[in-house]
């Protein structure tokens, strides 16, 4: 493993990708086709991503469309996202399956908000633990490195530590505010 501060940047900020990847997941007020990206669908004998057999659209704020490539799998589809449990009804319309987004009401607001404070820290604890994994490579290059530069080196992984904790911070905080903005 490499030991340097490009990598351990580039270490915290793989985290920081994942995390906004798994907070688009979460549903906001406004249709967001990522919604259904945790859908699988039985398609030809196995189970397979939603994505890999229709197209996602939103037409308008509160409805995701999903036209199948084959639309022989509407059915497969339609019972794909109910069974993902996301609390939507999916409709089948001719050859495309309508998911009309409800509102939600403040419970389910302050839920989803929770459910993002709770990732925050779950990925902050994921920060660290890249700290402590680049701490401990330092270390062992005690024989090879002067004391200074081991030093040096824990003090800027700790200054990155710090800043992209609070990136996690302003991440979950915009999350948060999209998901309680009426």
């Amino acid at each position: 493993m490499e030991l340097d501060e490009q990598h351990v940047k580039r270490s915290m900020k793989e985290v920081i990708e994942h995390l906004q990847k798994e907070l688009k997941s979460l549903r906001s007020g406004r249709a967001n086709a990522s919604v259904l990206d945790k859908v699988r669908v039985e398609a030809y004998g196995s189970l397979v991503s939603l994505k890999e057999v229709a197209t996602l659209s939103v037409p308008e704020a509160r409805q995701i469309v999903v036209t199948p490539f084959d639309p022989g799998i509407l059915h497969a589809i339609k019972k794909g996202i109910e069974t993902a449990n996301l609390g939507l009804n999916p409709i089948i319309d001719g050859k495309v399956v309508r998911v009309p987004i409800p509102p939600m009401d403040e419970a389910v607001r302050k839920q989803i908000a929770k459910q993002c404070k709770d990732l925050g820290e779950k990925y902050k604890v994921s920060i660290r633990e890249v700290r402590r994994k680049y701490n401990e490579q330092a270390r062992k290059q005690k024989g090879e490195w002067t004391e200074d530069q081991i030093k040096r080196l824990e003090k800027k992984i700790q200054e990155y530590t710090d800043q992209f904790c609070k990136e996690v911070d302003t991440v979950v905080h915009d999350k948060e505010k999209e998901v309680l903005t009426i």
